[in-house]
Formats: C-alpha cells, sequence, structure tokens
C-alpha cells in the first residue's frame, strides 16, 4: 500500500489548493459549498467563446434541469453532433456549474452541443434516481433534436468518475435502443463497487481520492450493499459486454480506480468493441481541473477530444432518422 506520490509540481498544487477547500463540518450542505467552491476556482470566466443555455424537462415526477453548450456559428444541415455529459462528485456533489471548465471548452473544440445533465444526488436520492434522470434526459434530448438542430445519429456520452459509472451503465442500457450512443468517454470512472483489484489497495490513500473515500459514496447512493454487484451499480459484473460503442477509457496513475477501467477496456476488447485506454502517467484523481495549465494533464484532454471527434464523426445509418 503506497502513502508516498512524487508527484509534478502542477499535480502537487493541484492538491494543495484543493485541500484549502474544506466544508465547516461533515453537513452536506457544507461539503457541497465547499466543492462549489473548489469548482469556481478552476473554472475561467465565461468568454464569449460558445453560446449557452439552460432548460429543463419532467421525467419521473422531478425537474431535471440541462445546460446547453453550443458552437457559435449555424448549424450543419443534419445538425449539431451532441455530447451528453454526465458530471462527477461521487454521486453526492457537483452540479451544471462545477463542470464547466470542461464542458465549455468541449464545445467549443469539437464544434458540437455539449449538454450537461444536473442529475439528482445522493444521499437525499439514492440509486437509481441519478441513472433514471440520465436516462431521462438521453431520451428527452433525442425528442427535441429538430427542435433544438441537434443531429440524433450523432451523439455521445461522457463523464468522470462517478459520471463515468453512469455512462457506462447508461450505454449498456441503451445498446438495442432506436437511437443509440455513437461512443462513450470514461474519465477515471469508478467501475465497480466491489472491492479486489490491486489498484484499490495499492493506492487506497492517493491523493484527492482514497479508496475510503469511494466507500462512503457507495454507501450515500446505494446504502443497500446488497444490490452493489449488479450490473447497473458495478458495470464491470455485466455478462456481457458485446454491442456497446466506442469507448475512450482514460485513467490515472495514482488512482483507486485504475485498474478498473484497465479491466473494463480489456474486456470490452474481448467482446470485439473498439476500446481505447489512455494512462495518465504522473497523474491524480480529478487532474482534468488543470488541463490548461498542466502538460501531463493537457495530454490527458487532448486525446480525449481526440476520441470524441472520431465517434462524433461516425452516423449510424440504421438509427430512426430524426430530420
Amino acid at each position: 500500500m503506497r502513502h508516498d506520490y512524487s508527484l509534478s509540481e502542477e499535480m502537487a498544487q493541484l492538491l494543495h489548493w484543493s485541500s484549502t477547500f474544506v466544508g465547516a463540518d461533515d453537513h452536506m450542505d457544507s461539503v457541497r459549498a465547499a466543492y462549489d467552491a473548489l469548482s469556481r476556482n478552476y473554472t475561467p470566466l465565461r468568454d464569449g467563446s460558445v453560446r449557452i443555455e439552460d432548460a429543463q424537462f419532467q421525467a419521473n415526477g422531478v425537474t431535471v434541469p440541462l445546460r446547453l453548450y453550443r458552437p457559435l456559428g449555424v448549424a450543419p444541415m443534419a445538425g449539431w453532433p451532441v455530447v451528453l455529459y454526465l458530471h462527477g462528485g461521487g454521486f453526492v456533489v457537483g452540479n451544471l456549474e462545477s463542470h464547466e471548465f470542461l464542458t465549455a471548452p468541449m464545445a467549443k473544440d469539437l464544434d458540437a452541443v455539449v449538454i450537461a445533465v444536473d442529475y439528482r444526488l445522493a444521499p437525499e436520492h439514492v440509486y437509481p434516481a441519478a441513472l433514471e434522470d440520465c436516462l431521462a434526459a438521453w431520451q428527452y434530448v433525442v425528442a427535441q433534436a429538430d427542435e433544438w438542430q441537434l443531429d440524433a445519429n450523432r451523439m455521445v456520452l461522457a463523464g468522470d468518475s462517478a459520471g463515468g459509472q453512469l455512462v457506462a451503465v447508461l450505454s449498456a442500457k441503451l445498446k438495442n435502443a432506436v437511437v443509440r450512443p455513437q461512443g462513450q468517454a470514461l474519465i477515471y470512472p469508478n467501475l465497480t463497487m466491489i472491492e479486489g483489484f490491486d489498484s484499490h489497495h495499492q493506492h487506497a490513500h492517493a491523493p484527492l481520492l482514497s479508496y475510503g473515500d469511494m466507500q462512503h459514496y457507495w454507501d450515500q447512493y446505494a446504502p443497500e450493499a446488497a444490490l452493489r454487484a449488479e450490473p447497473a451499480l458495478s458495470p464491470l459484473s455485466a455478462p456481457s459486454f458485446a454491442g456497446l460503442p466506442a469507448t475512450f477509457v482514460a485513467i490515472a496513475e495514482y488512482d483507486p480506480l485504475s485498474d478498473e477501467g484497465r479491466a473494463y477496456v480489456a474486456r470490452l476488447q474481448a467482446a470485439g468493441v473498439a476500446a481505447q485506454l489512455y494512462q495518465g502517467v504522473g497523474l491524480i484523481h480529478g487532474a482534468l481541473r488543470v488541463w490548461r495549465d498542466c502538460p501531463e494533464t493537457h495530454g490527458l484532454y487532448q486525446a480525449y477530444i481526440n476520441a470524441l471527434k472520431a465517434m462524433l464523426a461516425k452516423s449510424d445509418s440504421n438509427q430512426k432518422q430524426t430530420r
């Protein structure tokens, strides 16, 4: 079990500044306030490089907020390609603002509409609330494709950490849908709630995210431990990986979740799925927050963008034509 980590100057600064944003107490309101403050610290001011619109819809008796990041200019005749983004935060923190450091530049660099989902959080809303909201968001965006000038034949899923888990589960649920994802991109995802991988122990005390932190998040989101081996909570438990879309997975070297990403890519490839693994050498969980200033993390961001571009360049002619 590793306790000492040799971090680059940029990773050390991320760790230092992140540690200064601590809640006044352990109450969830305080934890979320601290996380929101951290997120604001790493989110540049809006510069007008994309158009930002808020929307919402009703599903399962609740209101689900969305935020659309649109490229400047005129939409293509077939509509804009789409990335549905599911934020990380251990299922307990995060919102439409927390990942704007990523979603806004994604829209500009991909020349695509990026749609962030403000799904319900635990512990107020336990499993499957977040998953239900994300599935409903996919279905709603598909239904709005014409009105919003979107190309429903070029839609992909992306997310980080807990959002990566939601992406993997959603991709599996949608693989036989009329309109299905053309790809999925997962950044340092959590893909199992079952202990057993070497990285769970080797990096149990890793900077920014410990294995104990993950167990705490699971207790909030999935308090019924007996359910945690199900594929809807542990995607690595799925009986089959065949038929899933093209996949990009990025892992951080110093992260208890790193072996989960490796295993997911290996199982996808064994099932004949095109899957790419990016190994973020020297990176810690949450490293993308400093992608603009850190050479190692900028490499991750660029690989992520390139993978999404390749996914969005493909159109599934077998899907329902929406325009």
